[in-house]
């Protein structure tokens, strides 16, 4: 393997925090909002033939992208308020924006028990919108 992955939260070749530490992080998808699930899914089925992974009636739907899921959300499950943004899948989402904030990014909505997992939103310095997700 040409890369051996850090064990903890790494900021200008430091640890970030002595108690931050969490395993490999990996995108688990890249969120896009949209006003009509079916018509987004059609879309991008016809378009590019993404595959259906499922569908969770207008509030969400999972296509296969390849190693990543592009994960469209209906407004009921619009947590970014319509702003596309990757979605960081971690262990715990508490330290995850714990060392997000450590290193320049601030928080958005604090966790909050989505219908599948444990979410929050955020900013990386530069203010690009992400959202952290884990197991409840």
């Amino acid at each position: 393997m040409w890369w051996n992955p850090p064990a903890r939260a790494v900021l200008r070749g430091r640890p970030v925090s002595d108690s931050v530490e969490f395993d490999l992080v990996k995108i688990g998808n890249v969120l896009h909002p949209v006003a009509d699930i079916d018509a987004a899914v059609r879309f991008y089925t016809d378009t590019f033939g993404l595959a259906t992974k499922f569908v969770d009636g207008d509030r969400y739907a999972a296509l296969d992208a390849g190693s990543t899921t592009l994960a469209l959300t209906g407004p009921a499950e619009d947590v970014t308020g319509g702003v596309p943004a990757a979605s960081f899948k971690v262990p715990d989402v508490t330290s995850a924006l714990t060392a997000l904030v450590q290193g320049g990014g601030s928080v958005v909505r604090e966790p909050e028990q989505g219908p599948h997992e444990v979410r929050a939103v955020a900013r990386d310095p530069w203010g690009n919108t992400v959202v952290i997700y884990g197991p409840r």
